[in-house]
């Protein structure tokens, strides 16, 4: 979502707030700008659109000073406007926001009633009046910063610069990350670790409540107490190299052809180095004093859930419930500590997710998080970390992370499986062996892009795409509609192919095209019966199946894309290829801005 960057520095600030702006672009973002100090004055540029129109600003309208904040905003209060855009600022103070202050409203009117004037809709415009009040009762910059974040309730991510003060920051979280960065002579302030990569290895994190006073020479921090709680400074190793996008021409492209590679990462942490047996952080659990997983994530992370819910309950033999994040708590449901809660968020930082971990570690014996950012809050407040180790994830749309919690999952059910008896040691290695195929078979599926980069521009031309499939392949029909709607913007809905008679089929003529999942295996012929109910209709089918379910999905398939050979146990994570590339190739065709489509944001930090 929204991006904050925070230098103290040495060197002029404004090229380099642009610089890390640039490498939050990934959380999606509407406008962008800067505030710098010099000669002890606040100044500021802002823009609507992408960061090359504030570049263009900023290469007008130059602005000095070593001091400075930045923000990339996805529009929440207010539309996305230059006037709208942050930093905001009043009087002698300039603020940065991420996240959602909730009671913005009755705070305005009481500013209103002691002659405040606001120039916009914004909550965060409330922040930096409220502050100056307290500026004009004589506080000092720090304790009005702190008092106005006493008065603020909701979630947020703030940094602070004032007038006069080129050599003090104020930080704080509540609600979404932040974190901050040591140089020599210099500190500074960002949304994640990627923002601060060139300018610093030296980080340490923001917990939940805690506020922070930075000058050059280090930073002082308090938790949500008012206690002194200096956070442990840790090296992070996050090359600039690896939000570059190389030979492709966007990121969702580099990141898919990255599966391969990643999916070895993943596998090489939760197996065995004899890739015998799944070893990871999961062994301290006791899978038999467990009677229901429940599963909790939004968006691409809950159709990983939903593919793994066969995992586990057919080699586990495990009830498992799945459940969208932003639904979860506010029904209350009934946990024990018979239960365990899992949570897969690519961030670690959904606000929803977050909320919902934090409901039911309340309630139940275990809370498991599935990750692919260690040091994220929903990896700090699970009680078992399960890294996906996908590496930076540049394109909103996910792709890669999606394939590494397919196998961080896929593991796990077979360690639970094991642990609970219902598979031996063979079995276990067995089906161990199908996992370590997935960069192979990754690999193979990628080789069919121009089949599938030919059935996308037939795709392209159409306003609504049905996608089906059976058995564990329904949730990946489910996936690749999402991934189709996310970047090319054409309506597009999964089914479970037998539903199709009771009522979808309505939909069916020959302007609407269906992309039909179905490797050979023990439900294809079902599958194809289906398949032929749409074609009995006009329907144009595009089979995404391996040789043999290819040969056998008959006559009258308008096109059809071969996937590789592979065991039922790792087909959702081949077949997750195709859906991907299907989406990329129509996104591409209908010139759509595939790495930051509209109106969404990578990380959704608010809820």
């Amino acid at each position: 979502m929204c991006g904050i960057i925070g230098i103290l520095g040495t060197r002029p600030a404004a090229p380099l707030l642009v610089d890390a702006l640039r490498r939050l672009e990934y959380r999606g973002y509407d406008s962008a700008g800067v505030a710098t100090i010099h000669d002890g004055r606040l100044d500021r540029r802002r823009a609507v659109g992408k960061l090359d129109a504030l570049a263009a600003v900023l290469d007008a309208n130059p602005i000095d000073g070593a001091s400075g904040i930045g923000h990339t905003r996805w529009a929440t209060h207010g539309a996305p406007t230059e006037a709208n855009a942050h930093p905001h600022a009043a009087a002698r103070v300039a603020v940065v926001h991420n996240g959602i202050i909730e009671n913005f409203r009755e705070l305005r009117a009481e500013l209103e009633s002691r002659g405040h004037r606001f120039a916009t809709q914004t909550d965060t415009e409330t922040i930096v009046h409220l502050t100056a009040d307290f500026l004009d009762k004589g506080l000092a910059p720090k304790d009005a910063a702190f008092a106005a974040i006493d008065r603020l309730r909701g979630a947020f991510a703030l940094c602070f610069l004032f007038d006069g003060e080129p050599d003090l920051m104020v930080a704080a979280r509540r609600g979404s990350p932040l974190a901050i960065g040591y140089g020599e002579g210099e500190m500074f302030v960002g949304s994640d670790a990627l923002a601060l990569a060139p300018l610093t290895a030296r980080i340490s994190y923001l917990e939940e409540g805690d506020r922070a006073v930075l000058t050059r020479e280090g930073v002082t921090i308090w938790n949500e107490d008012g206690v002194i709680a200096n956070r442990p400074v840790k090296r992070v190793d996050v090359s600039a190299a690896l939000v570059e996008k190389g030979e492709h021409k966007h990121f969702m492209a580099k990141e898919i052809y990255e599966q391969p590679t990643v999916s070895g990462y993943t596998l090489g942490h939760h197996l065995s180095a004899d890739r015998q047996r799944v070893e990871n952080e999961a062994e301290e659990i006791d899978f038999n004093e467990i009677d229901r997983i429940v599963m909790v994530a939004c968006g691409t992370a809950y159709y990983a859930c939903a593919v793994a819910k066969w995992w586990f309950e057919k080699f586990a033999r495990i009830p498992v419930e799945i459940d969208v994040a932003s639904e979860f708590r506010y029904r209350e449901p009934p946990l024990s500590d018979r239960d365990a809660a899992l949570f897969v968020s690519q961030s670690g930082e959904t606000a929803d997710t977050l909320a919902a971990l934090r409901f039911a570690a309340q309630h139940v014996r275990h809370v498991i998080g599935v990750v692919n950012v260690p040091e994220s809050s929903i990896a700090r407040e699970s009680g078992v970390v399960l890294p996906i180790l996908a590496g930076p994830e540049i394109g909103v749309a996910s792709t890669k992370a999606f394939t590494c919690q397919l196998l961080t999952l896929a593991s796990l059910a077979i360690l639970a499986g094991r642990k609970r008896g219902v598979i031996d040691a063979a079995e276990e290695a067995r089906l161990v062996g199908h996992l370590c195929e997935a960069p192979r078979l990754i690999s193979a599926a990628l080789a069919a892009a121009p089949a599938m980069e030919k059935a996308a521009r037939e795709i392209a031309r159409a306003r609504d795409v049905l996608y089906l499939g059976r058995g564990a392949m329904f949730p990946m029909a489910l996936e690749g509609a999402l991934k189709l709607k996310e970047i090319s913007y054409i309506h597009a809905e999964g089914y479970a192919a037998g539903e199709m008679k009771h009522g979808p089929i309505a939909l069916v003529d020959p302007a609407v095209p269906v992309v039909v999942m179905a490797p050979r295996d023990a439900l294809f012929e079902k599958t194809v019966s289906n398949m032929q109910e749409v074609m009995a209709r006009g329907g144009k089918v595009v089979l995404i199946a391996d040789a043999a379910g290819v040969a056998e999905g008959g006559d009258g398939i308008a096109a059809s894309v071969e996937m590789p050979e592979c065991d039922p146990l790792i087909a959702p994570v081949v077949y997750a290829v195709p859906a991907q590339l299907l989406a990329y190739y129509a996104a591409a065709e209908l010139g759509k801005d595939v790495d930051q489509p509209r109106n969404l944001a990578k990380s959704v930090t608010v809820e």
